[in-house]
């Protein structure tokens, strides 16, 4: 199963670290993701998500 997030598809992205030289390592910057039960099922969201859907859900208890 992909690391990817199920609500919004965001999955790895690359990054290059470079030394004082500029020889660049690429490497895999993965995204922080968390498991959450929304509506009954169990999902993998990452925190980015979780955040807005927090907000929307103060927004609807106001």
């Amino acid at each position: 199963m992909p690391k990817r997030c199920d609500l919004c598809r965001r999955s790895a992205t690359k990054g290059a670290s470079r030394s004082h030289s500029k020889i660049q390592t690429l490497q895999r910057q993965g995204i922080n993701l968390q498991t959450k039960t929304v509506d009954g099922l169990k999902l993998k969201v990452c925190t980015s998500c979780m955040r807005t859907m927090a907000k929307h859900e103060a927004e609807a208890s106001k």
